[in-house]
């Protein structure tokens, strides 16, 4: 299926019900006063976030929802019945933003935790609330209040450890099918990925994580340019980015491969000022791919000089995705680069609280 990381959906909560205008008529009973019953609340609409859905593509079908009404009250001080709540199922990791204020009322992150996007109107008064002791016989009632109306647009960022960016072909869907058992398309023409794909990388009991691809970008992607900046965001969440880059090329004298890199971390950073995101902040590590198109002996030779050039300081390695050279240590190194870091955010604050003097 298509993936469909955008939608926007209008929800409707249900109204009250109206509350009853009733008197106690019974025999032998001539004077039994009010007994007009409150209208029930109407049904109240809540997203919930649960795994197994991974896009948005149910809301281009069904784009109205509407929870159900509370039933009117009735004599013998009968309470009308409320309405059922309606909770509507999302991929985990969606935003959900109002369409006309543009405010972030939630964002989905957790599986299992209801949010509430429309409650259902109050029910209204029976004539029997209004019963004093100098009005013994009211006539008057409320109606039940309505329930929120909303447009609501709801954005999926995708939930991954790890995210793959880089030119279009590069090799990051190889790459994917090769530590993990996604298939994304694979094709020698630019921009064959169309949509992200996840995949999970597992190292054995207790020991995986999860890997996005977007499509591949290209310079002047943060002004629209190409397919991978409308996916950007999907990155924001991740915990480390793999700059993938072709040394295929590197022969070719129209080839800047250094000037490649530097543009694609040139996008990011724009992106990043774009969208208020920390997207350029996050840690990236440079895999030099297609290792198997060069000669063993020039490999040291056009590594040594595409970091002299860009003066890179950070996590390097060189590999073959097609024929899997490199990706078994690559990911051991990705395992334990963050299970390192879950140790460090989870580490205790140690906090040094000064002694009273004795004296």
């Amino acid at each position: 299926m298509k993936f469909v990381d955008e939608a926007e959906i209008t929800v409707k909560a249900g109204n009250g019900g109206n509350g009853a205008l009733s008197f106690r008529r019974e025999k032998y009973i001539p004077k039994g006063g009010p007994d007009g019953g409150d209208g029930g609340c109407g049904g109240s609409i809540y997203l919930l976030a649960t795994e197994g859905l991974n896009t948005l593509a149910d809301f281009r079908f069904v784009r109205h929802y509407q929870a159900q009404n509370g039933k009117s009250g009735g004599g013998k001080l009968k309470t009308g019945q409320g309405g059922d709540d309606l909770t509507i199922k999302v991929p985990v990791g969606t935003m959900v933003f109002d369409a006309q204020t543009g405010e972030l009322i939630a964002d989905l992150d957790t599986i299992d935790e209801p949010v509430l996007v429309a409650k259902g109107g109050d029910g209204g008064c029976g004539n029997t609330t209004f019963k004093s002791s100098t009005n013994q016989a009211p006539r008057k009632t409320t109606k039940g209040k309505s329930g929120d109306e909303r447009v609501l647009r709801l954005e999926l960022k995708v939930l991954a450890d790890v995210g793959l960016l880089g030119l279009p072909n590069a090799g990051k869907s190889t790459l994917l099918r090769a530590v993990s058992q996604a298939r994304p398309k694979v094709a020698d023409y630019p921009f064959t990925t169309l949509y992200p794909e996840l995949g999970v990388v597992s190292l054995g009991i207790g020991s995986s994580f999860v890997i996005a691809d977007i499509p591949g970008l290209i310079e002047g992607a943060s002004e629209g340019a190409g397919l991978g900046i409308q996916f950007l965001r999907h990155l924001a969440r991740t915990r480390l980015l793999l700059h993938v880059v072709d040394i295929a090329p590197y022969g070719n004298e129209e080839a800047d491969l250094a000037g490649d890199i530097s543009a694609i971390a040139g996008e990011l950073k724009q992106y990043s000022e774009q969208a208020g995101a920390d997207l350029d902040q996050l840690e990236r590590w440079l895999i030099i791919n297609k290792i198997d198109v060069v000669l063993e002996e020039d490999q040291k030779r056009i590594v040594s000089e595409l970091l002299e050039s860009l003066q890179w300081n950070g996590p390097l390695y060189t590999i073959s995705a097609i024929a899997r050279e490199g990706t078994q240590q690559l990911c051991n190194d990705i395992m334990q680069h963050l299970q390192e870091e879950q140790k460090v955010q989870h580490q205790p604050v140690l906090v040094s609280i000064p002694q009273e003097d004795p004296d």
